[in-house]
């Protein structure tokens, strides 16, 4: 009986990697090392060029031709956790790290950011038409991700009605957490799709005008009491809903402004607390609106405004109501998220490609797409067909105010600094780049004059020897965090006995 098409290509893989395995291999293993746990890592052929920062003069000249398979490996750097998960961790890190530091202080930001006013608020979609969902009245689980708590009646109803499709109006069902029905439609022709797509259109500019109204009415408040005026800087994160509409999470911290030097971060002043915040930020989220543009679908626009479901927290770092690792991780974790939670993930849409996503009377995610396409076909709205394949949201999926802490630029650029000054590969334990003092003193710069060759690894047994050696690596980085965070636990319980 021949094998079968798995069975071939785990064999193919098997001989690949016992090439690879032979001569080179660990020289091979340091050139792909920055890119060994990558999924589809990019490769780039050219020249590269290191220049005295100092004098201009040129002090070395390397070619891709002479490195291992003629290329340079780059992660491939995707956010998306159902993309490449090693790529979207370090960027779930990162996240983090850019997330707490505006709560903690640390990355450049002052400590003192610890003691400012600070909540952490959800702004959800209205509804655009009644679907399934699971509500819990009180929760006694310990971990929401894995609720097993005993859910409400999905949409209980005295009478039951039916609406105009012929469908009910009704759901008795106490839905599972991994029901497939839902976020979907109690009936699909009922919802209003259109309003659905524009409004994740136009979420982010809902959110500028929220953020907006939040600063007003704080430094409003301030001028009354006769304080000087404050600042709001935030950390916001979006997210899908199962019904395909977007929300945000927000990190609202209240900072002091200087007018003379608008860059410092100072504490707000004493007469502004986080109750005041907490209450600007209800406030803004039950008045804020605006309308879009006329569409000859909707001559009169679409009608923007934020959901019924406003929930604000005050942050704290003891604890005493939600802590500031607790928000950082959770914005961290949604992050490295997208569509799929809507059951649709899918690349930029084009016209050869959008009848497999596409369908007025298919599913409700194939619905949304195809609203977005279609309503996309109209000079001021092309947006939506832009970004069809998000269901018409077209935001970053993290932002933040400029001053609220380090960016991710930074973090990348400390990361590269670090690697390029440790040991490279499993077998370089004791040795160090000999690139260590020009990088402290910055007087080398590297020009590089690369191209695009393709994407992926250049064989399957190549990547299951890089992906290989790149997990073990982070098992040992992880171990090593665990023991370090155990020792440092064991010697604060030794100093509380003391």
């Amino acid at each position: 009986m021949p094998p079968s098409r798995i069975a071939r290509r785990s064999i193919l893989a098997s001989e690949t990697a016992l090439q690879r395995a032979g001569d080179g291999f660990f020289d091979w293993l340091d050139h792909v090392w920055s890119a060994a746990g990558c999924a589809h890592p990019i490769r780039l052929f050219g020249d590269l060029d290191v220049v005295d920062s100092r004098t201009g003069e040129l002090t070395r000249s390397l070619s891709t031709t002479g490195m291992p398979d003629g290329v340079i490996y780059k992660a491939c750097g995707n956010r998306r956790a159902t993309v490449c998960p090693a790529c979207a961790d370090t960027y779930r890190r990162d996240a983090f790290q850019l997330i707490r530091s505006g709560l903690a202080g640390g990355k450049t930001v002052p400590a003192s950011v610890a003691r400012h006013p600070a909540v952490f608020a959800t702004f959800t979609a209205p509804s655009f038409g009644p679907v399934h969902t699971r509500h819990v009245r009180r929760h006694i689980c310990t971990d929401r991700a894995h609720c097993s708590c005993r859910p409400e009646p999905c949409h209980a109803r005295r009478d039951l009605t039916h609406c105009d499709h012929g469908e009910p109006a009704a759901c008795f069902a106490r839905h599972e957490p991994g029901d497939s029905r839902l976020g979907q439609p109690l009936c699909p022709d009922c919802y209003d799709h259109d309003h659905h797509v524009v409004w994740n259109n136009h979420a982010s500019e809902l959110w500028r005008r929220t953020k907006q109204a939040i600063s007003r009415h704080l430094n409003r408040l301030a001028s009354a009491r006769g304080l000087p005026p404050v600042r709001v800087s935030h950390g916001k994160v979006a997210e899908y809903q199962a019904r395909g509409a977007v929300h945000f999470h927000a990190l609202l911290r209240l900072d002091g402004l200087e007018p003379d030097d608008p860059a410092a971060i100072l504490p707000p002043p004493p007469g502004i607390t986080a109750v005041d915040l907490d209450a600007a930020a209800r406030l803004a989220a039950a008045h804020i609106t605006c309308t879009t543009d006329p569409h000859p679908a909707h001559p009169d626009g679409w009608f923007i405004t934020w959901g019924e479901q406003v929930d604000v927290r005050i942050i704290s770092l003891h604890g005493e109501s939600v802590s500031d690792a607790m928000v950082a991780g959770y914005l961290a974790k949604y992050a490295t998220k997208g569509t799929e939670v809507t059951g649709h993930s899918s690349r930029r849409l084009q016209h050869h490609n959008i009848g497999l996503y596409a369908d007025p009377g298919g599913t409700h995610t194939e619905r949304l797409v195809h609203a977005a396409w279609t309503l996309g076909d109209h000079p001021g709205f092309e947006s939506l067909r832009r970004w069809a394949h998000m269901l018409g949201f077209g935001g970053h999926f993290l932002t933040k105010a400029r001053h609220y802490s380090v960016t991710f630029a930074a973090l990348r650029a400390a990361r590269v600094h670090y690697r390029r000054t440790q040991p490279q590969g499993p077998d370089y334990a004791d040795e160090r780049f000999e690139r260590q003092d020009d990088l402290d003193t910055q007087t080398t710069v590297v020009l590089a004059r690369l191209s695009y060759v393709g994407t992926g690894w250049k064989t399957t047994g190549d990547a299951l020897l890089a992906n290989t050696a790149a997990d073990q690596a982070r098992r040992r980085h992880e171990a090593g965090r665990e023991e370090l965070a155990h020792e440092l636990h064991a010697l604060a319980r030794s100093k509380e006995v003391a």
